[in-house]
């Protein structure tokens, strides 16, 4: 693992060279899969859940990756070393205190640069479709319009996924929260977004969730969405995994 060096911004439209992956949560809802091992080590189809997001940040051509690390920090960071000697990893220790998301991007702020980065969570799996998903949303990012652009699947396609959805897309790409507790929202968040740091500002002491980034930039008119145009997976429990490794082996 390398020392963090200078970053500078990237013209929109191009893959950012930097990417955070959230790896610090406890995954209680995995247990008792997590009772000895860290949520993103544990295996579906026959890999780690944190390989599988980097096997899509090196096809995407990042070269860098900051994870953050909280729960059973040592076993995580013993998996990544030398692992990928073709990138750099960098670690956002949170051993001290988990952060949550919101939190988590504050704390490694300093890690990501002045430009758009790619921030993916470590417990959801997916497929590209015709155009790799990480490339789709650099085709789509426009720095002078958005502050956060977030890839979303239609709710009939998110895949284990028990909720009613998260968001509407409007004609424009804008996004908008589901309106009311009772009803549906058409889209949900993958957990895959690019976001510029120029939004991680203003913050709460202490952990707090990304949302309060993403309202500021709804409220702004500066979050939009994509959509996804391969497969989704929410490998949140130990029955998502049989579920998710059927899928995938019927193709």
């Amino acid at each position: 693992m390398s020392r963090p060096r200078a970053l500078r911004p990237l013209p929109g439209g191009t893959v950012p060279t930097t990417a955070m992956v959230m790896a610090a949560g406890l995954g209680k809802r995995m247990r008792p899969l997590t009772a000895t091992r860290p949520k993103p080590l544990i295996e579906v189809a026959g890999k780690p859940l944190i390989d599988h997001v980097f096997d899509r940040l090196r096809a995407a051509g990042i070269g860098r990756a900051v994870v953050n690390v909280h729960y059973l920090a040592d076993t995580l960071e013993a998996h990544l070393a030398d692992r990928y000697p073709d990138m750099e990893i960098v670690i956002s220790d949170e051993r001290g205190r988990l952060m949550e998301t919101g939190g988590g991007l504050v704390q490694a702020r300093g890690l990501l640069g002045d430009g758009p980065v790619l921030v993916v969570n470590s417990d959801n799996l997916w497929l590209d479709g015709p155009i790799d998903a990480i490339r789709l949303l650099a085709s789509r990012w426009d720095d002078a319009a958005m502050d956060a652009l977030l890839l979303m699947v239609p709710l009939a396609r998110a895949h284990n996924h028990g909720g009613q959805g998260d968001f509407h897309l409007a004609a424009d790409g804008r996004i908008t929260r589901r309106r009311r507790a009772g009803t549906v929202a058409p889209f949900c968040y993958t957990g895959i977004q690019m976001l510029h740091p120029r939004l991680i500002a203003d913050w709460p002491e202490g952990p707090f969730s990304t949302n309060l980034f993403w309202d500021r930039a709804m409220a702004a008119g500066r979050a939009y969405g994509q959509v996804h145009q391969g497969l989704w997976f929410d490998v949140g429990t130990p029955g998502a995994i049989r579920r998710t490794e059927m899928l995938l082996a019927d193709g």
